[in-house]
């Protein structure tokens, strides 16, 4: 049997709660085998980020283009990209090797508040990736900064900045809600003509690092295991719900720890 294949493009965490080994991490866990290429390197715990060493652009191109003309590909996620010549490089990676079911993951700024994207890039992001996805995945502050809009704080509000996210050229936006407070945790699913709401039960823990990183990479790998866009949605959301669930069982570093990846086998 041939494992499906996803890439994710995005930072290492050496911490292994977020970024490359997060999504990695996710791929093994839902049956899919993962593949990588860093944009840059972090010297980061469950305390913060301390250093963030970008790649060169031209080294990320060459990893694009090594495990693109080998591998046969099914979906690819992205995550940071903090630099507007690394943008750059990754979406005309994409386009040379034809690469169309993107998960965009907008990161800008990790659990512990460290901003990670530089803001020269924002409008880059917006101009040259937003459009190559097939979904994009901000939670409320990076809705917020795609759009130079105020947080939103309603569902109705999460639902229209959904669809003025739609307009920037993706094809479906997914706004996750864990921001808010209250009982539920709530995601909505928006595309052209219709909108799904994504609803589960909110899971009180501090062990959230990497919730983000997470979700978009199990949203990939349901993608490049043949399931539709809102099924792989749904399926995610569970997945990420669960891990969210066992993370207290973890007992990793003195900050914000990582979700519980491997919950159904340890």
């Amino acid at each position: 049997m041939t494992a499906p294949i996803a890439v994710t493009i995005a930072g290492s965490d050496s911490g292994g709660g977020a970024g490359i080994q997060a999504d990695l991490k996710t791929f093994a866990a839902l049956g899919v085998y993962g593949a990588s290429v860093i944009t840059a390197l972090t010297a980061q715990n469950t305390r913060g980020v301390t250093a963030v060493h970008d790649i060169p652009p031209v080294f990320v191109a060459a990893q694009i283009d090594a495990v693109f003309s080998d591998l046969d590909v099914r979906a690819v996620k992205i995550g940071m990209l903090s630099q507007p010549q690394t943008i750059e490089a990754v979406a005309e990676g994409l386009a040379r090797h034809g690469q169309t079911t993107v998960v965009l993951d907008p990161v800008m700024v990790a659990t512990s508040g460290d901003r990670l994207l530089a803001p020269p890039a924002v409008e880059v992001l917006r101009r040259v990736l937003v459009p190559r996805a097939v979904v994009i995945t901000p939670n409320l502050p990076e809705a917020a900064a795609l759009l130079e809009a105020p947080l939103a704080h309603s569902e109705a509000e999460m639902r229209a900045q959904g669809e003025r996210l739609l307009a920037l050229g993706a094809r479906a936006v997914l706004i996750k809600g864990g921001h808010h407070a209250g009982p539920e945790s709530v995601d909505i699913l928006v595309e052209p003509t219709r909108m799904t709401r994504l609803a589960a039960s909110r899971v009180e823990t501090s062990n959230t690092h990497g919730t983000g990183c997470t979700l978009s990479s199990a949203v990939a790998a349901g993608l490049a295991k043949g399931l539709d866009l809102t099924a792989a949605v749904r399926a995610a959301k569970d997945y990420v719900t669960a891990a969210l669930g066992a993370a207290e069982r973890l007992a990793v570093g003195s900050g914000h720890g990582p979700v519980h990846h491997f919950h159904a086998w340890w």
